[in-house]
């Protein structure tokens, strides 16, 4: 490694137990259109026993890319690796390329590209799944700059993107060791937030991730105490750096609904008494610090109903909704009040005893009751109000 030459991209590769899948992976960065000497790999080998350590090894020896390779003791986490293939790096932007999958061939040639061009922080690349589901709602287009609080971008919050080094090292920004789940969606939304700017590739799939037939995948480990690790230092992250309104509620929905509510989907109903108790237990610190009227609003009512039972801490209101899910029953929809406000007649709708308030069933996104999809009712403003009756009585025939 006598060349002093500045790559472009390094691509840090963090393996454990990795192969077969490996060699895929580093064909991938060794087939980049952006050219073997504009790139260089960092791979860290995580304690593995298959012979990830020793393949590594064998392609650095051989590659037209320039590959450094460390070898350390399981460190029980992707964190670990990723910190120190970071602490390697020389690039001008840096790429986390985990070692079950691979890269579109002009993937960092069009990354790039558009955050030079752009002169962003953080380039987003459109993902596909193999064998498994990936993030799709936010590839409409290619952007120079999105906007952290309309757009898609904060549902996709893998490490797997393409980070200008200078802000890394500006921030000091590091993987958290302390998680063992989610420690990729924190990462990301801080150089979000913190970063001058997002760009997004759309038009060409830059990442596939796959799916592990031996069911090895990273994201499948750990059990449930994980995921509220995981939402609650999100949702302190946010905090920190939004102030609290609108802008704040937008982000939050991503720990919200991506990660907390998860935990208390239909299949909470199979869990144990033990189980249900201690997440409710968890969430409610989560409830009380972060849920806001303005969140509530940008949920639909199926959602948001199970959030205001973890709220008010009562699991047997909760549990008679997910039964009620369950059955894929339809809710009745209720309009009521002179502008014909819109209700989802989920259980316990104007039930006094339970104590639910009717802002919880209130549709205020689309929705649906089944199959029929439901509208919010749109308020009209004192002004549209008194414009719309003014050119009524002009219209009206004169007596």
């Amino acid at each position: 490694m006598n060349d002093i030459r500045v790559p472009d991209v390094s691509v840090v590769v963090g393996a454990y137990e990795a192969m077969p899948y490996l060699v895929r992976c580093l064909e991938s960065v060794e087939n980049q259109t952006l050219g073997a000497r504009r790139i260089e790999i960092v791979a860290v080998d995580d304690g593995s026993t298959d012979g990830t350590g020793e393949y590594l090894e064998k392609f650095a020896a051989k590659s037209a890319v320039p590959t450094r390779v460390v070898r350390q003791a399981n460190s029980g986490g992707p964190s670990g690796p990723r910190n120190l293939g970071l602490s390697m790096a020389r690039g001008r932007y840096v790429f986390f390329l985990d070692a079950d999958d691979y890269l579109g061939e002009e993937a960092l040639e069009r990354m790039v590209a558009m955050g030079d061009r752009a002169g962003t922080d953080v380039v987003v690349g459109k993902v596909e799944g193999v064998n498994r589901g990936a993030p799709r709602s936010m590839w409409v287009r290619n952007e120079e700059r999105v906007d952290l609080f309309t757009s898609r971008v904060i549902y996709t919050l893998s490490a797997q993107k393409l980070f200008r080094r200078d802000l890394l090292s500006r921030l000091d920004l590091k993987f958290d060791v302390g998680l063992k789940t989610g420690e990729d969606a924190l990462f990301t939304m801080e150089a979000f937030l913190r970063g001058a700017g997002i760009s997004v590739v759309a038009d060409y799939t830059c990442y596939y991730l796959v799916g592990r037939e031996d069911g090895k995948h990273v994201t499948k480990r750990g059990g449930y105490l994980l995921r509220f690790d995981s939402a609650r230092t999100l949702m302190e992250l946010i905090s920190r750096l939004v102030p609290a309104g609108p802008k704040r509620d937008r982000l939050m929905m991503r720990p919200f609904t991506v990660t907390l509510l998860k935990q208390f989907g239909v299949g909470l109903l199979r869990q144990s008494e033990k189980v249900q108790h201690r997440k409710m237990e968890l969430a409610a610190p989560l409830l009380a610090e972060h849920w806001t009227p303005g969140l509530a609003k940008r949920l639909r009512v199926s959602d948001r109903l199970r959030l205001e039972c973890i709220a008010m801490g009562r699991l047997d209101l909760l549990l008679d909704v997910l039964t009620f899910i369950k059955k894929d029953t339809a809710p009745e929809v209720v309009r009521k009040g002179r502008a014909g406000t819109t209700y989802l007649a989920f259980p316990h709708f104007r039930d006094e005893r339970a104590g639910i308030t009717d802002a919880a069933y209130r549709v205020t996104v689309p929705d649906w009751s089944g199959s029929r999809k439901v509208q919010p009712t749109r308020t009209l403003s004192r002004r549209v109000v008194h414009r719309l009756r003014t050119q009524v009585r002009a219209l009206a025939p004169k007596k």
